[in-house]
């Protein structure tokens, strides 16, 4: 049996997982070996060592939940353990988070600071998908099926937008989303829902009105059509990053031979690898992340539209979706066409919160498509079988 579950593992998707991956690791030393020195004072090898590490610890938990059943996962002690859990963490953080970014989203340990709405999301993920799946015989009845999962949602969104990271809320929003709408409610229901998020939306708006409303956040909206007009102040991200892009033509200037990230881009190790990726390998190297990145979310959403659990199915949206959504949104705002969020490049960017996050959540994608294409492959052959046996049977027997 155990060989038949290895047969069955969708090894494309992992491999195309493992290079991104890896590809991400060597451009995190690129991008970041000139600032580390200047502004850090460290190593040019600082930010290549943390990632490796954090890489590696991502690999095990990646095989780890490629190996866990994830039926388990809606069990409702699991599912109160993440509740609960994701809830407490964002409630301490509060109390002691630690400032980086303008928010309060990381807790500190030592020299290792982790992001708990990274996890978070995960949670939130699992926890609608569970809900939704188990509600599929009364999935229109709009109070008892539609509503309750939701109060969770907004819980968790309230608790991320007071640190306040209205990225984050907006990533969870959107692939929050994806779910629901995937899920079997009614286009009636859908808009009673639609209404509703709109009343929830306006008095949080107005709560947080000036935190969202920053003079540097709305100045990212003003620049986004001519951010060359403020190349020093406001458009000075957006200008540098267009600079990077158009150095690199299509070849590249040449790995590691990235000028920009010489002090220019702020963060070209995080939010703007993708344009230190664009000056050095050209077109071909953001041609593979692109292509790399459509690859997982297409795959993901190929195993959502072929399982025929739901459970399994609405999982398999969730992650592809906030994959696909978070890609898009870090390469609209590099690219100016959307407003810079501070989001990380999946796979791609440094950082070991969302490294880990995204190695949980793809394992957990490859262990639905691996049950998904064992059921296929030998339950079906098995249940073929046994037909063809009886069929024999009775043959047998009418002859005798």
């Amino acid at each position: 049996m155990f060989k038949k579950m290895l047969r069955s593992y969708d090894y494309s998707l992992i491999i195309a997982v493992i290079l991104l991956s890896l590809f991400g690791l060597v451009m995190v030393y690129s991008a970041s070996e000139a600032m580390a020195v200047q502004r850090y004072g460290v190593s040019s090898d600082f930010f290549y060592q943390k990632q490796k590490f954090f890489m590696i610890i991502a690999f095990f938990v990646f095989v780890l939940t490629a190996l866990f059943p994830y039926k388990a996962l809606k069990n409702n002690k699991v599912l109160m353990v993440l509740v609960a859990g994701s809830i407490s963490v964002l409630m301490v953080l509060d109390l002691f988070g630690h400032v980086a970014g303008g928010a309060k989203s990381w807790i500190k340990l030592g020299p290792i600071s982790i992001e708990p709405s990274e996890f978070v999301k995960l949670c939130v993920i699992i926890y609608l998908s569970a809900v939704y799946a188990k509600k599929q015989t009364y999935i229109n009845e709009f109070n008892k099926g539609v509503v309750p999962p939701l109060i969770y949602l907004a819980l968790v969104c309230f608790l991320i937008a007071s640190q306040p990271d209205f990225g984050t809320v907006e990533l969870i929003l959107a692939f929050s989303t994806a779910i629901i709408v995937s899920s079997g409610i009614s286009f009636k229901n859908l808009f009673k829902l639609a209404g509703i998020a709109l009343l929830v939306l306006i008095p949080m708006v107005i709560i947080f009105h000036n935190k969202i409303f920053t003079a540097k956040r709305m100045d990212r909206f003003s620049v986004m059509n001519d951010p060359f007009s403020a190349s020093q102040t406001s458009g000075y991200h957006l200008v540098n990053s267009y600079l990077a892009i158009g150095s690199g033509g299509i070849n590249g200037l040449g790995l590691g031979k990235s000028i920009e990230k010489l002090g220019y881009l702020p963060e070209p190790h995080t939010d703007f690898i993708i344009a230190v990726i664009a000056e050095e390998l050209g077109i071909w190297g953001v041609g593979f992340v692109i292509l790399s990145l459509a690859f997982i979310v297409l795959k993901g959403f190929r195993i959502a539209t072929r399982c025929k659990d739901p459970f399994g199915s609405l999982l398999a949206t969730g992650i592809s979706s906030m994959i696909g959504i978070q890609a898009f949104v870090n390469l609209a705002g590099v690219s100016g066409l959307l407003p810079l969020a501070g989001v990380p490049l999946p796979f791609v960017s440094y950082g070991g919160s969302s490294l880990i996050q995204l190695a949980i959540a793809v394992g957990i994608l490859v262990n639905v498509s691996m049950f998904m294409n064992y059921e296929k492959k030998y339950k079906n052959n098995t249940q073929q079988n046994e037909k063809i046996k009886s069929h024999k049977k009775n043959v047998f027997y009418l002859r005798n």
